[in-house]
């Protein structure tokens, strides 16, 4: 299965999760690794923009295409997520509940609904688990941010 993660071309590639540890996220805190990618490139674009001010989204872009095993994500349904985990800001609880998963190791990857498109699923990478040799970069490419979308 192929998932999406849209950022600066520098990083493109990354397995590391470094951006998510250093800055955190709605599902991680900061301090652990995490890799947010998409179920398709329009919910990683929509993902991007909602989180990115105009000024902070810089030329050079590129999107990274992920390969991850079918078998190996875990699902999480809306009614298995804290019941505030569509607040803005990210609410401590759904940090919590991703960076215990995400310290567990249990799963390679976790789906989670998107805050933007719940019908659509985020996928965490955990660069911290022992099978993360699983995830292949299929392919890098560059990309072209629409301004538009911050108009």
């Amino acid at each position: 299965m192929q998932v999406f993660h849209l950022g600066k071309s520098k990083y493109a590639g990354d397995l590391t999760g470094k951006g998510a540890e250093l800055f955190a996220g709605r599902w991680n805190r900061k301090g652990v690794p995490c890799i947010y990618t998409a179920s398709t490139l329009s919910l990683s674009v929509l993902e991007y923009a909602v989180n990115n001010s105009l000024d902070n989204i810089p030329r050079a872009l590129s999107y990274t295409i992920y390969e991850i095993p079918d078998k190996e994500y875990k699902k999480f349904p809306i009614s298995s997520l804290p019941g505030d985990w569509l607040d803005r800001p990210a609410p401590v609880s759904t940090m919590d509940f991703g960076t215990q998963l995400l310290r567990e190791g249990i799963h390679l990857v976790i789906a989670v609904p998107s805050v933007i498109v719940p019908e659509e699923y985020n996928f965490l990478i955990n660069p911290l688990h022992k099978d993360l040799k699983k995830i292949k970069v299929a392919g890098v490419k560059d990309f072209v941010f629409d301004v538009r979308l911050k108009q």
